[in-house]
């Protein structure tokens, strides 16, 4: 409670004195400020502020197109979600400040853990938003040609007509990219590093591309984690601020140096049909004192069918398989014990009246982690509207994935230890 009213009374000290949020904090060592795309210091909030109830409705839009996008990537089909009467904008919900080229040019950067190759929007490139890099002025800009190793590691690739420069071509949400196969030195707070190998926008389709590009943070071999293994160690953590929280900013720390010593591990797993996304052992979900029954195949981590949970940073809201979601559901109902339960888009537990919620904890192999109210229930502004910020996985073709968001991994320190096949969770108040 002391910490809620220090960050209003902090709040209201910065808009009496009229201080600027601190959109100019520079990025220091191997710490990356994170900032909320509806930040007053992003530039892709939108121009004209939504209704509580349609940011929720187009968020859910958003969160829709991605679990089909992740379920994609576990089936290994390409599945571009049709959105009906709803514009789909699926970027990542978190970017960074990341330097491209010499002289740098700086962009912000969507971290998206679920990927691998960065790719960035270049001169010329057509659908590309109006800020790109513009690569004719870099120096230690090189395309990669056909031959190149890496060429081989990229998704459908394919030789320009002078064979020259490798192309590769994917699906990302609802969207598809063209990109010549590229490289140059990228500078993330003080680390700079040469010969980075990314993807140089040409040509995009649809509305899920983030505009100034995307940071890899995924396992795979064009991922930051797999270029920079001399530097990072593949370690990195995050901390995400809520996006209510507008003057603050959360942290990307890149490397083993300065990550908490007293943290909570569970192993991290790798599923062969998508080794880069993150999987984790979910054993078992609580709520309140009780541990509700789910089918233990719901949750099972599944190699074979590419079931089980990932720690996604793109995602908004926590998605768990039907069987997973009803057993939830319906005990943080009996808990409740409002009769009146209403909807909301996707969201099927909502009430119009104030609520005591239990608390929700997820376990998993050596770790539980319990969420506090924050982490689990939005508000509408007016203050008329509360719902359980959690929904039962889209029914498609491969609805077997878990996906832990990142509205429940706000003020907790993420860690990614690859190394040591591990993931760690703290509690840290990230604004």
């Amino acid at each position: 409670m002391k910490t809620h009213i220090f960050s209003l009374v902090f709040f209201l000290f910065s808009v009496a004195q009229g201080l600027n949020p601190k959109c100019e904090t520079q990025d220091q060592d191997s710490n990356l400020q994170v900032l909320h795309i509806y930040s007053p210091c992003s530039p892709f909030r939108p121009s004209k502020p939504l209704s509580w109830e349609e940011d929720v409705l187009q968020t859910q839009a958003k969160d829709q197109a991605r679990l089909q996008y992740l379920s994609s990537l576990v089936a290994k089909k390409s599945v571009v979600p049709i959105a009906s009467g709803r514009q789909i904008v699926q970027s990542p919900t978190y970017i960074v400040r990341a330097s491209i080229g010499t002289p740098p040019q700086t962009l912000l950067m969507a971290m998206d853990t679920s990927n691998d190759a960065a790719w960035i929007p270049c001169t010329g490139c057509l659908g590309c938003s109006s800020t790109v890099f513009d690569n004719a002025k870099s120096t230690t800009f090189q395309s990669l040609g056909c031959q190149a190793p890496q060429c081989k590691q990229v998704q459908n690739p394919s030789c320009d007509g002078s064979g020259n420069t490798c192309i590769f071509n994917m699906t990302y949400g609802g969207s598809t990219i063209a990109a010549n196969l590229s490289q140059d030195t990228f500078t993330l707070a003080n680390d700079s590093v040469s010969s980075y190998t990314f993807g140089c926008l040409q040509k995009t389709t649809g509305n899920s591309v983030p505009p100034q590009g995307l940071l890899g943070l995924g396992r795979g071999p064009l991922s930051l984690l797999s270029q920079t293994q001399d530097l990072y160690q593949s370690t990195f953590s995050y901390c995400l601020p809520n996006f209510r929280s507008a003057n603050f900013s959360g942290s990307l720390r890149l490397g083993p140096v300065g990550q908490p010593v007293r943290i909570k591990y569970t192993p991290l797993l790798k599923n062969p049909r998508r080794p880069s996304l993150y999987f984790v052992n979910l054993i078992g979900i609580r709520v309140g004192n009780k541990v509700v029954d789910i089918p233990p195949s719901a949750i099972a981590f599944n190699p074979t069918t590419g079931g089980g949970t990932i720690i996604d940073s793109g995602t908004v809201f926590t998605r768990l398989v039907e069987p997973a979601y009803v057993a939830v559901k319906d005990e943080f109902r009996r808990r409740v014990k409002v009769a009146n339960v209403t909807s909301l888009g996707g969201f099927d537990t909502c009430y119009t009246v104030p609520i005591v919620a239990p608390t929700i904890t997820f376990m998993f192999t050596n770790m539980n982690v319990t969420l506090p109210q924050n982490n689990l229930l939005i508000h509408s502004t007016a203050g008329s509207i509360t719902c359980l910020a959690m929904a039962s996985a889209p029914d498609n073709v491969n609805s077997v994935l878990n996906v832990i968001a990142n509205m429940q991994q706000q003020n907790h320190r993420i860690l990614f230890d690859v190394p040591n096949s591990r993931l760690g969770v703290a509690r840290e108040l990230c604004t």
